[in-house]
């Protein structure tokens, strides 16, 4: 029997299930868009979210409440700015935070003026920061960061465990990450998922990060299937796709693959096989 033609397999527990998210609309979005030296601007420092951008984070949560993804994604890594870290803990956040709870809060009140109340850590999957999939580094403000103490103040329930300095070391003023350095980051950050053992992963990030990253990545496919792994992002759009560790990066093995052949051993004659409920005592 002939097999289709692009058709491949692959084992299970070397694959993983990611959700890629590219944040709301930020402020520098709206000006940028339309020039595109807007984004030179220091008005737009680690931009946050608009209005319409809470609204867009809005949309997202329902959808993923309304798919099941809630309850399947178990972790969410965001990029280490302000509207990335917005966008996570709106989609991703607990509900029904409350002043009185004993559990810190995934974003205090009107965070990165958000004019949104507090959102709860209860019942949702951890959310944490990694360096290695930020936007596009240096010259851009926009795409700098501030401490993670301030964060931390911010997002008090985010993990930033994994970020080596407080103060941005990676953003430079007056050099601009090359695209081959940015789609090399992005090979790297995938590389490390395979270091993680959850299996399904929503991660949030930015526009040019996931851009070059993809079509770095792209595979010899049907043209229409390369459209939807490498076109760009729209503000809140979240895609999912599978990644699979050819080579061997990971170490787990299979939770739901079976031996077979067990118990082991040579078969017995029907008569000889001892039936354990009709044993006499002696």
């Amino acid at each position: 029997m002939e097999t289709g033609a692009g058709i491949g397999l692959y084992p299970l527990h070397r694959c993983k299930t990611i959700y890629l998210v590219r944040h709301a609309q930020g402020i520098h979005n709206v000006d940028g868009e339309k020039n595109y030296k807007a984004y030179m601007s220091q008005e737009y420092f680690d931009a946050e979210l608009t209005q319409l951008g809470w609204k867009q984070v809005d949309g997202l949560r329902k959808h993923v409440h309304s798919s099941g993804l809630h309850k399947k994604i178990e972790l969410v890594i965001s990029s280490p700015l302000m509207r990335t870290l917005q966008t996570a803990v709106g989609v991703f956040g607990g509900e029904g935070y409350t002043d009185m709870s004993d559990v810190l809060p995934l974003m205090v009140a009107n965070a990165g003026n958000s004019s949104r109340a507090a959102i709860s850590s209860l019942n949702c999957p951890p959310i944490i920061t990694e360096e290695s999939c930020r936007e596009h580094l240096g010259v851009h403000p926009c795409d700098q960061r501030r401490s993670t103490s301030d964060y931390q103040f911010l997002f008090p329930a985010v993990d930033f465990s994994l970020i080596e300095s407080d103060e941005d070391k990676l953003w430079k003023a007056d050099v601009r990450e090359t695209i081959e350095e940015l789609a090399a980051r992005g090979k790297k950050f995938l590389n490390w998922l395979w270091t993680r053992k959850e299996k399904e992963i929503a991660i949030v990030t930015h526009s040019g990060f996931l851009f070059h990253t993809l079509n770095a990545l792209q595979s010899e496919c049907h043209p229409d299937v390369k459209k939807e792994i490498c076109g760009h992002f729209a503000n809140c759009e979240l895609r999912s796709m599978v990644i699979v560790d050819r080579s061997m990066l990971g170490s787990d093995t299979s939770v739901t693959d079976y031996p077979g052949k067990i118990p082991k051993g040579i078969d017995l004659p029907s008569d000889a096989v001892v039936d354990d409920n009709n044993i006499k005592a002696e």
